[in-house]
């Protein structure tokens, strides 16, 4: 009988234990791991969260904050914790606790060392870059080559150009590295600015993204609507077919940047400058926030229009949201429009969907996408978009390749860097990478950027005559 007893009293604690787990495991304090991002988020007492970027070598703090910057973004289902920064949904799983790097105090000296750094970085590169495979990179032979430039004595300028070239030889569409200005006046030292080749081009124009799409917005808008906008245009290409010309996917957040900062380093660096000061997911907010604004005034105007032309061909991204929000006035009802994975070592994350969500009033109309090789990163998103759009038609050249988000990281030193981590798909599964988005209507433009801009600014009226043919053409069908 007293053995029954103790067996029966083992089972109670047993399933008590079970069930305390359980209850614990409702909560989203902890440490947590990411999946394909190489992440760790810690979260104490509901209150405080901390970000940390964790490679094999290193783990160093990436950002901290209240946790209300993040409640409206997380969601917990059994024992994965998802968040939402923009349109793209980052996985976690939890973990018993912080891996023991990130309790060790880093000296300066290892800090700064050359090698160390390199192994950070090739660490990031190895276990997240998505296009080993599609770039026929050889990793572990780029990794001991470029490694056998390096030694203690390197110096932050040599070590530079070695991550660099690293990156060139990745052919990374979204890589990019930023040191301090002493080791760019370094560079500057060592390597004079080499005159730039003009040959065949002497005299030509060199015109900017922005500068080129207005131009081509002035011309093809027979009347001009535009109010209190300098990144979208918009008007009226004929007494039919409505004109929206959107120069970038960002820049429209209001984010009361000091007059004295815009006055001190200029606008973009301003504003580039303060949204770091931000959490990104409220930054994202303000974006889409801002560019709904400007949506509402253009498709009030724009609504009575049989079709409308949207011209993102001088368009080099920004953020997903951005596209996503401009492009819900298209449908009227919540859609899947894309999927994406994350890549982690030898796997991916699971396949998550994205959506656009629809807008009661959607224009259902007609609606004409331009791209061209210079349509770039958040606007190919855009692009990749329309392809699940029954009413959209894409016109122009397929964009440059550029798809996937970037995955930004901070060295021991300081510096920053990123490397593209993310395979962003149709709804079939195709990934188009380097390849750019299909056109349904394809003209014939120049690749190379200044030629292409020269191209269009030489003959608007031919441009809009070939725009309009398009139109014809794909509504015949």
């Amino acid at each position: 009988m007293g053995i029954r007893l103790l067996m029966l009293l083992m089972v109670l604690l047993a399933i008590s234990s079970c069930k305390k787990d359980e209850k614990e495991n409702t909560s989203i304090n902890g440490t947590w791991r990411s999946l394909g991002s190489g992440w760790n988020l810690q979260i104490e007492d509901s209150t405080r969260y901390s970000f940390y970027d964790v490679t094999p070598s290193s783990c160093l703090p990436a950002r901290e904050g209240n946790l209300k910057e993040l409640m409206g973004a997380l969601e917990l289902k059994e024992d994965t914790l998802s968040l939402l920064k923009g349109v793209i949904t980052y996985r976690f799983i939890r973990e018993q606790q912080l891996p023991e790097l990130c309790s060790t105090v880093i000296g300066e000296e290892k800090k700064n060392d050359p090698l160390y750094n390199f192994e950070v970085f090739a660490e990031t590169v190895n276990e997240h870059y998505a296009f080993m495979e599609i770039n026929s990179i050889d990793w572990n032979t780029l990794y001991k080559q470029q490694k056998s430039k390096l030694n203690e004595n390197t110096t932050d300028a040599d070590l530079y150009k070695v991550l660099e070239e690293t990156l060139e030889k990745l052919n990374d569409n979204h890589a990019y590295l930023e040191a301090t200005d002493e080791v760019y006046e370094a560079l500057e030292t060592q390597e004079p600015h080499e005159q730039n080749d003009t040959s065949g081009a002497e005299g030509l124009p060199e015109y900017g993204d922005f500068q080129i799409a207005a131009m081509t917005a002035k011309h093809h808008l027979k009347e001009e609507m535009t109010k209190d906008s300098w990144l979208v245009q918009w008007g009226k290409l004929n007494d039919t077919i409505g004109y929206i010309q959107v120069k970038s996917m960002w820049l429209y957040a209001d984010l009361d940047i000091p007059k004295s900062l815009i006055e001190e380093i200029g606008f973009v660096d301003a504003y580039v400058k303060t949204f770091y000061t931000m959490y990104e997911g409220d930054y994202i907010k303000k974006e889409e926030e801002g560019v709904r604004k400007v949506m509402d005034r253009v498709m009030q105007d724009l609504s009575p229009m049989g079709s409308i032309v949207v011209d993102v061909r001088f368009n080099g991204g920004g953020q997903d949201a951005v596209s996503f929000e401009i492009l819900k006035r298209f449908t009227s009802e919540k859609i899947q429009v894309a999927t994406q994975k994350l890549r982690y070592g030898d796997q991916f994350s699971p396949t998550i969907p994205l959506y656009v969500n629809g807008a009661p009033e959607a224009y259902n109309k007609p609606v004409y996408i331009l791209t061209s090789q210079q349509t770039g990163s958040a606007a190919e998103a855009f692009a990749i978009a329309t392809m699940a759009m029954k009413n959209v038609k894409r016109i122009g050249a397929p964009t440059s390749g550029a798809m996937s988000t970037a995955l930004e990281k901070k060295l021991p030193n300081g510096w920053y860097f990123s490397i593209s981590n993310e395979v962003y798909m149709d709804n079939e599964g195709n990934n188009y990478e380097n390849m750019g988005i299909p056109v349904d209507y394809k003209q014939d433009y120049p690749e190379d950027r200044q030629t292409f801009f020269r191209y269009i600014a030489n003959d608007l009226e031919e441009d809009q005559q070939r725009i309009l043919e398009a139109i014809r053409q794909l509504s015949s069908k």
